[in-house]
């Protein structure tokens, strides 16, 4: 089940919240839990044991942490063991197996192993959980069930954004539930439900016929429009999915910290990765980069802390060398960055740290979409024109006509527009009756936006979500 589906807006979530406010707040908890199961078993019921497993196991290890001074690193490492070798075997070992036979010759086999929903966000806040235990930086919770219900809570189970423990652990008994933060939260879930249906869907349309045709068919106009579809659809379709998990928290009484800033108007590389998955990116500081020494350690030492994150950062998107190419690309224009290059591009005017980090983010995105490391660089020819791929094509010109509105359209709404106009008209200390037209002018938008998608959604079959398969 998808937040962006008929079955989620109209049944699962309104019978959820039916039930959630008319029970007492001690009940409360417990229909959360159960929905949030029922949330994930829709899907792939046998998995939902696998999670329950590794919540119960966590729990273990730490009670554990907390209560055994001379052995908590012991069971520290068993929590990181175990959480690591979870993603191994159901995420990892199938891709380690083909490596291997396409490297040795060997031709080894292994059962196929589906790829359990949203496996590494919630394996990753489980681990965060410990670890932040152990540092003395979270309380160990005492109760499974409220443990269960922080890493289940359906908001933000299957494509994050990953919530620390520390983060919400007051709020898991003691949250507020008010009729502002509610429609806070409604005007949240329409907006990123805006963000994924109107604009992700129709650019990913696009974006998945150009990828899917043959190099040698493209001309470089078009695979210009297919990567800027992508680079369009892939921020659209995560940051929707993220404002939806923060507008359903609020809905909740939750409140769920912020996971995208605009990246798209970023001046540099390392900007991009402060603005883009802002809770992965903490992740891998905090519990990696960190405790690898930082930037307190030697400059050789600094950029192999880098490459170790970003080897990691590629791999935990994905069980192919694409994934690893894609996060080595970034670690040595970060490190570039660091080294050299950010006191260059200071010295140049905004809009040419703009074209040069928007260039950068389409090249990776390249990586990130293609199949194979093969079918990237073939793709990167043709967007250089080196390649002997025509110029323009029938297709490009009809791919312009149709939807070209709308990928105008995404590149204004990437950017922080509607926030500065909002600001601008924001009535501030006037009449009561200009302030209720606001509110009204507001009420009317989002019910307009909430048809436009569910017309949308009737008369639609394709609609993914990019970040379940990570």
């Amino acid at each position: 089940m998808v937040f962006s589906s008929l079955v989620f807006i109209f049944l699962f979530l309104p019978v959820v919240l039916i039930f959630y406010y008319l029970l007492s707040d001690r009940l409360k908890n417990l229909v959360l839990l159960l929905s949030s199961l029922f949330f994930y078993a829709w899907g792939e019921p046998k998995y939902v044991f696998l999670m329950i497993v590794s919540i119960i196991l966590n729990y273990i290890f730490g009670l554990k942490v907390a209560s055994n001074n001379r052995r908590k690193k012991f069971w520290l490492i068993s929590s990181v063991v175990f959480n690591i070798l979870l993603l191994i075997v159901f995420k990892y070992s199938n891709f380690f197996v083909d490596s291997m036979n396409s490297l040795l010759d060997t031709n080894l086999n292994i059962p196929e192993i589906a790829l359990p929903l949203g496996i590494s966000f919630f394996t990753f806040q489980t681990m965060s959980y410990v670890i932040d235990v152990y540092r003395n930086e979270a309380r160990v919770q005492e109760n499974v069930f409220d443990l269960a219900l922080y890493v289940s809570l359906f908001p933000q189970l299957v494509a994050g954004p990953i919530v620390r423990y520390q983060t919400v652990d007051d709020q898991i008994n003691n949250r507020n539930h008010t009729i502002n933060k509610f429609a806070d939260g409604v005007e949240r879930f329409i907006v990123g439900l805006g963000k994924k249906v109107i604009f992700s869907n129709q650019l990913g349309m696009i974006a998945d016929n150009i990828f899917a045709a043959q190099i040698a068919e493209l001309s470089t106009l078009e695979a210009w429009l297919g990567i800027i579809c992508y680079t369009l659809q892939i921020y659209f379709d995560f940051s929707g999915y993220s404002d939806m998990a923060i507008g359903l928290g609020k809905m909740f009484g939750f409140d769920f910290l912020e996971n995208f800033n605009y990246p798209y108007i970023s001046q540099s590389v390392s900007e991009f990765w402060r603005r883009w998955h802002i809770s992965l990116g903490s992740w891998f500081r905090d519990y990696v980069y960190i405790p690898l020494g930082g930037n307190r350690v030697s400059p050789v030492k600094q950029y192999r802390n880098l490459f170790v994150v970003w080897s990691l950062t590629g791999i935990w998107h994905g069980a192919n060398w694409t994934f690893m190419a894609w996060g080595l690309y970034y670690g040595i224009l970060i490190a570039f960055e660091k080294a050299f290059l950010d006191k260059l591009l200071k010295k140049l005017p905004k809009i040419f740290r703009h074209i040069y980090l928007i260039l950068l983010v389409m090249i990776g995105w390249v990586f990130f979409r293609a199949e194979s490391i093969g079918q990237a660089f073939e793709f990167i020819k043709v967007l250089s024109g080196l390649s002997s791929n025509p110029t323009c094509n029938i297709l490009f010109i009809n791919y312009i006509n149709e939807s070209g509105y709308i990928v105008i359209l995404a590149i204004i709404f990437a950017t922080p527009i509607l926030p500065r106009i909002k600001s601008l008209i924001k009535l501030k200390n006037k009449p009561l009756v200009e302030s209720n037209f606001s509110y009204i002018f507001k009420s009317i938008s989002l019910m307009s936006l909430m048809f436009i998608i569910v017309v949308i959604l009737i008369n639609s079959t394709y609609n993914p979500f990019l970040y379940f398969r990570f």
